[in-house]
């Protein structure tokens, strides 16, 4: 999938072959609320759509995730998705054939009855419109989709894929209305109508503002009477102002490293009441290396790098422990994490890094330049690059010099081969291991750097997306790791965690930071 959601803007299990069975229980949104008030949410990203065919960030899918219905959702701490709008869904054929059986009552926010036309609508509406800002890659897989009857819809993919469910649980799974949205283009007037726990009663630059829908029939149990969002726009200090201040409940998506290590820090925080609140996250950072350079397309040079950066200084020095180390292309969290690039490069060697680049015979400094962009993945990223050109040049075997770009800027240059080395974010679709290498190592991958490897495209990655029991991948995934690891095409840095900030009238956020990156609004009460 040509992935252009998940590059970061800052940080399954065995019943997919059998029936996954409707285990929760069900809520109507009305019956469910709770006596909790409405609560105000601050971060400093945007909602850029909120038509689920065109939104791929992280802040159109927080919408999509409360507003619309999905066939399958993440429970909270889950990385095996179960049924939603879906009673059961179940995969026959090797994994070719996905059907799903819709619950009875579904209806969308405006008494409009959900049934299996809208999902395969959805779906199709999604594929062929083909936003380049939308899901639609996720839905590759899709050859055809039929509906036997009203409650039942049946997936015929074009190759196994046993991630399915687990990319329909996403916001790419977002079902919408057949009667609200035209098939062959994108709603524009910034209305959404789902069938979720939450409806959008106003979306603008500044805020999105949302309510509780009653006619809501899934798992959830909405504890709150209603959400607002504040957008601070990548003003990250008006929303620890804001905060501070009060004019907001929580701060999430926002704060810098620096500001939740003073916050955890502080007693006059604490004497406000203002707790941090931290989660597990997926979200990573990598080095990209560009093939095709000439300094960097030489082995030797990539291995003396690895060799030389020291995550630790890098995640307590730049990020304040907001972040910890990784040596993985699968972070910690996800089945196939391993250690193969410590295993292979460890931290700080200076004399095995001299020893590559002599091996080889460099006897001169190393010129390079590491490319980053604060606007996309925040003003830390820069600090973080002058000072792994600091431990580059430290050892006496660089020369290595920071440069930054717009975003927009940045992107163009790496689709043209002009960047050597540079930075790249995910935040994952879904938490499955497939989700951190087949974008990257897969065809057409997102990091655009030249790497080509026949054994994991050709043979690793297929034989892994095959495997219902997502536990058996373990090995392949593995595998695929220490091909990167000894190729070096990229090197990990770094895995988020995520945090909220809120004053401690605020319970629940525990239960809406974890490694499937889904904000469920429903979980947070204030009293």
């Amino acid at each position: 999938m040509n992935i252009r959601k998940r590059w970061t803007s800052t940080p399954i299990g065995a019943g997919l072959a059998m029936a996954l069975l409707g285990g929760c229980d069900l809520q109507s949104g009305g019956d469910a609320a709770e006596s909790g008030g409405s609560i105000v949410v601050g971060m400093s990203d945007d909602v850029l759509a909120a038509d689920p065919a065109s939104g791929y960030d992280p802040g159109s899918w927080l919408l999509f995730n409360n507003v619309f219905q999905s066939l399958l959702s993440f429970p909270r701490g889950a990385s095996t998705p179960q049924p939603e709008a879906a009673k059961s869904c179940s995969f026959s054929d090797g994994s070719r054939t996905y059907r799903c059986t819709l619950r009875d009552g579904l209806t969308f926010s405006n008494g409009d009855s959900l049934t299996s036309e809208d999902v395969k609508y959805s779906f199709e509406r999604a594929i062929r419109i083909n936003d380049p800002g939308g899901p639609a890659p996720l839905l590759s897989t899709i050859a055809k989709i039929t509906t036997p009857d009203a409650r039942t819809v049946v997936f015929q993919l074009n190759v196994p894929d046993a991630t399915f469910p687990s990319k329909i649980a996403s916001g790419a799974g977002s079902i919408v209305n057949h009667r609200e949205y035209p098939m062959n283009s994108l709603r524009k007037d910034g209305k959404a109508v789902g069938s979720g726990p939450y409806k959008l009663k106003s979306l603008d630059k500044s805020k999105a503002v949302f309510s509780v829908n009653s006619s809501y029939r899934g798992t959830a149990r909405v504890k709150n009477s209603g959400i607002t969002l504040d957008f601070f726009r990548g003003d990250q200090k008006k929303l620890a102002s804001a905060l501070q201040k009060g004019d907001i409940d929580v701060a999430y998506r926002g704060l810098t490293a620096r500001d939740i290590s003073r916050l955890e820090e502080s007693t006059a925080a604490a004497d406000k009441g203002i707790d941090v609140v931290e989660g597990t996250s997926a979200e990573v950072q990598h080095l990209v290396f560009n093939m095709k350079d000439p300094v960097v397309r030489q082995l030797p040079v990539r291995k003396a790098i690895a060799y030389l950066v020291n995550r630790d200084a890098l995640v307590s020095q730049v990020y304040h422990s907001t972040a910890t180390p990784l040596y993985s292309i699968v972070p910690a969290g996800i089945t196939a994490h391993s250690t193969a690039f410590f295993d292979k490069y460890g931290d700080s060697q200076p004399a095995k890094a001299e020893q590559a680049l002599r091996s080889a015979g460099i006897t001169d400094k190393v010129k390079l330049t590491l490319w980053s962009t604060p606007s996309r993945y925040g003003p830390a990223t820069d600090d973080e690059f002058r000072a792994i050109a600091q431990q580059l040049n430290a050892s006496g075997l660089f020369d290595a010099d920071v440069k930054s770009l717009p975003f927009d800027q940045y992107e163009k240059q790496i689709a043209g081969g002009k960047l050597g080395v540079y930075v790249k974010g995910w935040v994952p679709d879904y938490p499955d291991p497939d989700n951190f290498t087949q974008p990257f190592f897969g065809k057409d991958n997102v990091l655009q750097n030249g790497y080509v490897n026949d054994d994991i495209t050709g043979r690793i990655i297929p034989d892994a997306a095959s495997r219902a029991e997502r536990g058996t991948t373990e090995r392949a995934f593995n595998e695929l790791q220490d091909h990167v690891a000894e190729d070096l095409p990229i090197l990990p840095l770094w895995q988020g965690k995520q945090y909220a900030v809120a004053y401690d009238t605020i319970s629940g956020l525990e239960w809406t930071l974890d490694a499937s990156t889904v904000f469920r609004f429903w979980e947070i009460s204030k009293y």
